[in-house]
């Protein structure tokens, strides 16, 4: 069930923009960052303060899920580990790029850690490495990964 903050934080965000929920043609979804809860509350506060500006996802992933990936527009609903709402988002800029191809630029923009390309590989690698596994595959360096830049268009 989601959490009664999200719904209110789609709300307001649509009066911001002088929109309604009964007539806007947007639509979202709600999200966190990661897959524990100390990494999906910190990632969320580094959007929420602007520091973290991109994230990036593995395309095996929706094709597991029989998800579309993100594009260009999307508007999402970022929130904690435990549901609550922290800020809206909107997609900017996809590329779609092997592993071993993200760039210097694109780490520093994700805004992790020292904010490094070598920060990156290693947290990246270890969290693909775990939706590898979950799917039955082994990583490689070529495994393709969605970079997606975006910014905060309303928050708390």
């Amino acid at each position: 069930m989601e959490q009664k903050s999200v719904n209110v934080m789609w709300n307001n965000y649509l009066s911001s923009i002088n929109e309604n929920e009964a007539e806007t043609k947007k639509c979202y979804t709600s999200w966190h960052f990661c897959d524990n809860e100390e990494d999906a509350n910190s990632l969320s506060e580094l959007v929420r303060i602007g520091t973290k500006r991109a994230t990036a996802s593995l395309y095996l992933s929706y094709e597991y899920e029989n998800e579309e990936p993100p594009k260009v527009g999307n508007l999402s609903v970022i929130i904690d580990w435990s549901g609550t709402a922290i800020c809206v988002i909107e997609t900017m800029k996809i590329d779609f790029v092997r592993y071993k191809d993200v760039s210097e630029e694109f780490a520093a923009t994700e805004g992790e850690g020292d904010k490094s390309l070598d920060y990156w590989r290693r947290a990246h690698w270890s969290y693909f490495s775990r939706e590898m596994e979950a799917m039955g595959k082994t990583p490689s360096e070529d495994m393709l990964v969605i970079c997606e830049k975006f910014q905060v268009v309303y928050s708390k």
